[in-house]
């Protein structure tokens, strides 16, 4: 299957590109720096240049494209001023819009070419070039849901009303316009991706390893978190298996409280985890980004355990130790 992905340089998109690379499947990548993507990822079939807020993406990155996977985004990590606002909400909706928008004009185009030859097998058509996106799996958050107490949240869930929620809205909201082109779509509501490479494990270690970790504000919030290795299963999945269709929580089924992440961590660690960052010194050093560390949010995996989708690393300890290991 030739497969387009955005945002393959990330950390879960060099991952999944790297893994359905070896799968046999074709990958073609959008960049806005071809040079640096190509470095990365050399063994992609093609590199798209590309700004998403810019333009929508030109018809050629579809060119004989069976599914398309949408991961690009600003990281959220860091001090929210507004122009960093600005840069989470644009990557992502104006991203994923400009993207859908793409792909429904590689359809008109395609549908006008073969309207000309109606009712005759042209070579045009029976070329691989002809064919359309059938799929798109989207990126999005369990930021969805924003602040949810001790509540168990599943995909029917109500979103949230915060900044990270109302993003995450219309993020799907763009992303579900692709149904127009055609296609099955997917929704990953992503949670706490632990890998050791990146992200906010990567962050974590060397505080913890130096025996300064400890609990954010009062520790009871939920924090629903995955194996960076059953993330990429189940974005693999998503691409190949129909019955994967609207939202998804990429979670894992075992959602931990921040306390209990942070023992474990400890534990695997054999460092003490005594150091706890008060809520109101959070709030100073990040300003609004705080509540989106401080919010509770008990997410399950439900469709995809409906879908007998099997996880690999179903409880944090387990989980924490395959990527400590060595």
């Amino acid at each position: 299957m030739k497969i387009l992905i955005t945002g393959a340089t990330g950390l879960i998109g060099s991952r999944l590109s790297r893994q359905l690379h070896d799968l046999g499947h074709e990958i073609v990548i959008t960049s806005r720096d071809r040079e640096r993507a190509i470095a990365k990822l050399p063994f992609a079939r093609d590199v798209v240049e590309w700004d998403p807020v810019r333009t929508p993406a030109p018809a050629a990155a579809f060119a004989g494209v069976e599914a398309v996977v949408n991961l690009m985004g600003e990281p959220v990590a860091g001090r929210w001023t507004a122009g960093r606002k600005r840069a989470i909400r644009d990557s992502r909706v104006l991203g994923t819009r400009n993207l859908v928008e793409g792909m429904r004009g590689a359809r008109q185009s395609v549908t006008g070419t073969r309207n000309l030859v109606a009712g005759m097998r042209t070579a045009a058509e029976s070329s691989p070039n002809s064919m359309l996106p059938e799929a798109l799996v989207s990126a999005s958050a369990i930021g969805y849901y924003g602040e949810g107490g001790d509540r168990v949240l599943a995909e029917d869930s109500r979103p949230g009303e915060d900044f990270l929620a109302r993003v995450c809205v219309d993020w799907e909201g763009e992303a579900a316009r692709a149904v127009t082109a055609g296609a099955r779509v997917v929704i990953m509501r992503t949670g706490l991706v632990l890998a050791r490479e990146g992200g906010a494990l990567a962050s974590m270690l060397p505080i913890f390893k130096a025996g300064f970790g400890g609990r954010l504000g009062s520790g009871r919030q939920w924090m629903s978190w995955i194996h960076v290795d059953d993330l990429v299963a189940l974005y693999v999945e998503a691409l190949t298996n129909p019955a994967f269709e609207g939202p998804l929580n990429a979670v894992a089924p075992g959602p931990v409280t921040n306390s209990e992440l942070t023992e474990t961590l400890a534990r695997a660690l054999r460092r003490p985890a005594v150091l706890p960052a008060p809520a109101f010194a959070l709030k100073l050093a990040l300003g609004e980004m705080a509540g989106a560390v401080l919010e509770s949010q008990r997410v399950i995996p439900r469709a995809a355990v409906s879908a007998s989708f099997r996880f690999k690393h179903e409880t944090l300890e387990a989980a924490l130790r395959a990527l400590l290991k060595g």
